[in-house]
Formats: structure tokens, C-alpha cells, sequence
């Protein structure tokens, strides 16, 4: 708590301390002005170069990983880029003299960048990120286009600048707002995000966007050419510049751009949870952890590890929806097994072993009736069936098996291996893993094992956390069930 107070208090005093270093220069004699052309452009070309650079690199890695958040952030740049572009090259005094290009470019390439941000905060199950997302490949150079040719057709017909109203002192300040809710809402889902994942490009978003919005409060505000004008353009260098350090940070303990920029954009699986908690399964979880809250526990857990491996596999918002309810409840049709066969100290006898074997049918018949969609329901049914053949209830092998409970059946063991029961011990973390690399090919999909072990190297905090925050009484594997 004490740490993400400090997270907070550095990143008000960054934002406030240029904000009050303006206000205290306006207007006063130290505010002279300074009409340096041939600066401005150079200044400007800086920051549009690197954010070029920046917009590039991550618009080929959105391309790869079919990511859309990391798509809004690669557009977010392109219109910086290009719209700061104009705003240098139309600097009065330099190649043209039209003040209205320079005064518009510079206020459109903040409230662009903003809105493609936002965007990039926003959840992917919102119907324009789903419409958007089925456009990907296309967004980067389409975009990329359109603002070219908005920017030709300025650069050539400058009074259709006017039209913008931009430099109305009205229009200004409703801009200004328009930026500080959308860059506000955007600071505050990804301060949220970091302080969860401590990812150094996460922090580094809502930094770039915190001083967009001080920019722009000086854009509205400010008098061209001053000394307190200029602090603007420094204030997006540095909103660019934290953006590459970030990016670096990230790429120093990932050693891959691509890794780099997907560990920023993984989801927080138990805000995905709760989001997609519905009431049947909210009850039926309460249900469960009143009869027996080790099962409620594993239930949450598997959850938030299906979670994690369904987005290293690129699976769709639907499908990440379904296994984190079907996780929730797979195991619900254990509450029909007798705690003396479930919690039974030793080996089970064949009959016993059938009535645990039976588990997966009657939470799915249970979840039919209560509405259930087919996807969740193949989870609750088929998490127990294995790649060979030889799993339960219905026999079935290789991608006969329903991808989602393939999925599970990975995070099922797992958490099985090292979390732990009244009669039997916990393993490690790297005897689990052991066990797993293992089984694959024969109990687990082989895409599956690869993807959960690119996920474990990529993200060891998250489950040594997560097993932290188990109870272990020491697992041993002959007793899994």
C-alpha cells in the first residue's frame, strides 16, 4: 500500500511541477519571447522522429500477436507523428507563413493521439473495439494513409484551417477538456493495471499521457514564441522519450520487443473474472466454497491460469468470457461426491474411483439447466479428457478434445500439483512444470504445454505470487484427482 502511495505521489508531482513552472513564468518578465524558427523545427522533427520509431515498432508487433490494444498504441503515435510533422513544417517563418497549420497541427496531433490511447485502455468486449479488431491489419496502413493525404490537403489549401476554429479561444478550452477526460480515464486503467503487474511500459503510458494533458493546458493557454509557450514542446519530447525508455525497460528483462510490448497489454485475470462473473456462477461459486473452500479456491485459481494461457494463444474475448466461468465452476459437480471418497486419505478403491469419474457429467448437467453457453460447458465436461485418449468422461482424444478445455485441462494439473488437500503434499513450482512437459502429447495438447511454457518464463512473478498465496500442506502427484 505504502509503495503504490509513492507510485502516486512521483507521478502528481511530475505532472503538477511543469504545470506550476508555466503559470509562474506566464506573463511575467522572465517570459520573453523567443522567435527561433529554424529551433522549432528541429525541436519538433525530434520528437516526430522518435515518435515514428516508436509508432513502427509496436504496429509490427500488433500485427504478430493480433493484439488491437497494441494497435491503438502504435496509431496513437502515427497521429502524433504526422500531424507534428505538419505542425513543424509549417512553422511561420521557416518554409510558410500560416500561423493557422502550425496552431491547428500542434492541437490536433494531442486530441488524435488521445483519443487512439483511450481507446487502447478501453475492454476489448466493447462492441467498437470488437468492430475495430476484426479491421486490424488493415488500421496501421489505412490510418497511416488517411493522414497523409489530411495533411497534403492542409498543407495545400491552409485556409481550411479555419474551419477548425481551433484558434478561438472557446474551441480551445473545449478541446482542453476533451483531452483531459479522455487522457484522464486513460492514466487512471493503466495506473490501475501497473500497480497490479509493475510493468515499466505501463507506467510509462500514463506518464506520456499525464503530460499530453499539460501540454495542452499550455497550447490553450500559452502565447506563441514565449519562453512558457516552448515548455509544451518539451513536455511531448518527454511524453515520447518515456515511451522508448519504456519500451527499453520492458525489453531489458524480456530481451524481445514482441515481449516486451505483449506482457504490457496481458490482461489482469481477475479483473477478467470479475467482469465476467455471472450471477449462476457467482452462486454456484458461494455454493461451493460453503461446502468446501480448497474446491472453491482451485475452481478461482485454475480461472486465473486458463485465463493467462487462453491469451498467450491469442483466443478471442468470447472465448476468454467462457473459460473464466466455465474455470470457475468445472470442478461444481464434485459437490456430489461424498467427502469421504473426495478428501479420502490413500488410494481409491475402483468404485470409488468411478464415482469421482462421473464429477464432470453432473456439473455439466447441473450447468445445462441452469443456461450455460456450449463453450462453458465444454470446459466443465472436458477438462479431464486427455490427448491419448485415455481421460474421462467420453474417451476423447487430440483436437477432438474442445480447445477450451484443453486450455483448462493445463491449468487444472497445475494448480492440482501445487496447491494442496488434507492427504497429500504440494509440490514445487519446477516439479510441477517437470510433470507437465512431461505429459504433453500424451495427457496435454503439445501447443498448449509450448504456450504455458512461454508464459511461466515470461511471467515467473505471476505464479510465484500465486502460489504464495496458497495454503500448502505438501502435494503429492499419485494423488491428484
Amino acid at each position: 500500500m505504502r509503495q503504490n502511495i509513492g507510485v502516486y505521489t512521483r507521478f502528481i508531482l511530475c505532472m503538477l511541477l511543469p504545470l506550476a513552472g508555466y503559470f509562474m513564468l506566464r506573463g511575467t518578465a522572465l517570459d520573453k519571447s523567443i522567435n527561433a524558427p529554424q529551433e522549432h523545427f528541429y525541436m519538433v522533427s525530434l520528437v516526430s522522429a522518435l515518435s515514428l520509431v516508436l509508432a513502427v515498432a509496436v504496429g509490427f508487433v500488433a500485427i504478430s500477436l493480433r493484439n488491437i490494444k497494441i494497435s491503438f498504441l502504435s496509431l496513437s503515435y502515427v497521429s502524433l507523428t504526422a500531424l507534428f510533422t505538419l505542425h513543424g513544417l509549417s512553422t511561420p517563418g521557416f518554409l510558410m507563413d500560416h500561423t493557422g497549420i502550425a496552431a491547428s497541427a500542434a492541437q490536433l496531433s494531442v486530441m488524435i493521439a488521445a483519443v487512439w490511447l483511450w481507446l487502447s485502455s478501453v475492454s476489448v468486449d466493447q462492441p467498437v473495439i470488437k468492430w475495430l479488431a476484426d479491421w486490424q491489419r488493415y488500421l496501421l496502413p489505412g490510418w497511416s494513409a488517411l493522414l497523409l493525404v489530411f495533411c497534403l490537403v492542409l498543407w495545400y489549401h491552409p485556409d481550411l484551417t479555419h474551419y477548425f476554429h481551433l484558434k478561438e479561444t472557446a474551441m480551445r478550452w473545449i478541446a482542453s477538456v476533451f483531452i483531459f477526460l479522455l487522457n484522464g480515464w486513460t492514466v487512471y486503467r493503466y495506473m490501475r493495471t501497473y500497480l497490479s503487474s509493475r510493468f515499466p511500459l505501463q507506467l510509462a503510458i500514463v506518464y506520456s499521457s499525464g503530460w499530453m494533458i499539460v501540454a495542452q493546458v499550455i497550447i490553450a493557454s500559452g502565447h506563441s514564441w514565449h519562453l512558457s509557450w516552448w515548455l509544451y514542446h518539451f513536455l511531448l519530447l518527454a511524453s515520447v522519450i518515456i515511451m522508448v525508455m519504456g519500451i527499453v525497460s520492458q525489453y531489458v528483462s524480456s530481451k524481445s520487443i514482441t515481449a516486451s510490448i505483449k506482457l504490457m497489454f496481458r490482461a489482469n485475470p481477475r479483473d477478467w473474472i470479475n467482469t465476467y462473473m455471472s450471477t449462476s456462477v457467482r452462486e454456484l461459486v458461494m455454493t461451493t466454497e460453503a461446502r468446501d473452500s480448497y474446491t472453491a479456491g482451485h475452481n478461482y485459481r485454475v480461472a486465473l491460469y486458463a485465463l493467462k494461457l487462453g491469451e498467450e494463444l491469442s483466443l478471442t474475448s468470447a472465448e476468454l468470457r467462457a473459460i473464466a466461468q466455465g474455470g470457475l465452476v468445472h470442478d461444481v459437480g464434485k459437490l456430489r461426491i461424498p467427502d469421504t471418497i473426495l478428501n479420502k486419505p490413500g488410494k481409491l478403491t475402483p468404485e470409488e474411483r468411478n464415482i469421482i469419474e462421473v464429477h464432470p457429467v453432473s456439473g455439466y448437467d447441473l450447468c445445462k439447466r441452469l443456461g450455460f453457453m456450449p463453450e462453458e460447458l465444454s470446459v466443465i465436461r472436458s477438462h479431464h479428457e486427455k490427448w491419448d485418449g485415455s481421460g474421462y468422461p467420453d474417451q476423447l482424444a487430440g483436437e477432438q478434445i474442445p480447445l477450451l478445455a484443453r486450455v483448462t485441462a493445463v491449468a487444472d494439473v497445475y494448480d492440482a500439483l501445487t496447491s494442496s488437500r488434507s492427504y497429500r503434499k504440494a509440490m514445487s513450482h519446477e516439479a510441477a512444470m517437470e510433470i507437465i512437459l512431461k505429459e504433453s502429447g500424451s495427457h496435454f495438447d503439445p501447443s498448449c504445454v509450448e504456450a504455458w511454457e512461454r508464459l511461466v518464463k515470461e511471467q515467473p512473478g505471476f505464479f510465484e505470487e500465486t502460489i504464495r498465496n496458497s495454503p500448502h500442506l505438501k502435494l503429492d502427484k499419485r494423488h491428484v484427482r
